[in-house]
């Protein structure tokens, strides 16, 4: 029978480490040719819009979708797995926290790949709940002893950096400026649902990594094309997503300034057949968008290890 997943069994099962793993997986799938991926489709009211992300992982027996609706009162997210053998439901899925952790992975994989090996000062925009993920995500990948945090809300912000620093025993601090978050940081992250760019090229230090993560519609804007003249390689989770929604590259690729040639996919550089990182001076950027089958590759390992463990609810459908 089919199993259903709460959020609260989701957080008990789930690890970033295993999250890593699975996002790195359907990477190398997708480049290998193993998965496929249809770009987020949006039906929209006034009052409230769905989203779908559908794919499938043949390699791991699945194929499905995550669905979502966002509206004044929130956001709920749910993945259903099904067995691509069979077309047998495998599992439902509430996907708040799987979303932000597989979120903040492909983050970590691109960071894996293309930041310098001794990157140990991070700066972030954002202090909400995907920052915290992607802070723990990218320590898990790279030797962080200081990390920088800015955010709208700085009657949080102390509290949210307290909190990190204690999880995860390294310095997390707030930064009063955009300026003091960016300069002589290895890594920078923006993790916010910003609609004009957040900082200036100038700032930025040679040999930097970039991982822009919140730029997943045309009204976002992250970073200017002043950070993104300066950026070598730019790799993308998708190159078919990412010239539907990427906030960030869209306003350059239709000057003509940016050719969707020039852009690299994570699982071409997760599996050698493009390079990343080629000099310790390059600036190089993540556009991340998000995709089907990360929070399919997620999926799959949850059920097995719900399984394993007499986690969840039978379904009395989809068997």
């Amino acid at each position: 029978m089919a199993l259903f997943l709460n959020e609260k069994d989701v957080e008990h099962l789930l690890t970033m480490p295993l999250v890593i793993e699975a996002v790195e997986s359907a990477h190398r799938d997708l480049s290998s040719g193993q998965a496929c991926d249809v770009p987020r489709q949006r039906t929209r009211l006034p009052q409230t819009t769905l989203h779908i992300l559908q794919g499938a992982l043949p390699r791991l027996d699945a194929i499905g979708y995550k669905a979502y609706t966002s509206n004044r009162s929130g956001v709920r997210f749910l993945v259903h797995l099904y067995s691509a053998s069979s077309g047998r439901l495998r599992a439902v899925i509430e996907a708040d926290r799987l979303g932000m952790m597989r979120t903040a992975a492909a983050s970590a994989v691109a960071t894996r790949c293309l930041a310098r090996t001794d990157a140990e000062v991070a700066g972030v925009f954002g202090a909400g709940w995907q920052a915290a993920g992607h802070i723990e995500a990218i320590a898990a990948v790279r030797p962080l002893r200081r990390v920088k945090v800015l955010a709208r809300r700085h009657d949080r912000l102390a509290a949210f950096c307290s909190r990190l620093s204690e999880r995860l025993g390294i310095e997390v601090v707030a930064a009063t400026s955009a300026e003091e978050v960016v300069r002589g940081s290895d890594i920078v992250s923006t993790v916010t649902t910003a609609a004009t760019p957040l900082f200036d090229a100038d700032w930025l230090s040679p040999g930097t990594h970039v991982n822009a993560a919140g730029s997943n519609s045309l009204i976002r804007r992250e970073l200017g094309e002043d950070v993104l003249k300066r950026c070598s390689p730019i790799v993308v989770d998708s190159i078919e997503t990412a010239l539907r929604e990427a906030g960030d590259l869209l306003p350059w690729l239709e000057k003509g300034r940016l050719q969707a040639r020039q852009l690299l996919e994570l699982g071409d550089v997760v599996s050698g057949r493009q390079a990343g990182r080629s000099t310790r001076e390059e600036i190089t950027l993540f556009e991340s968008q998000g995709m089907a089958v990360q929070d399919l590759a997620v999926a799959v390992r949850l059920e097995e290890l719900a399984r394993e463990c007499g986690v969840g609810v039978e379904l009395p459908y989809g068997g």
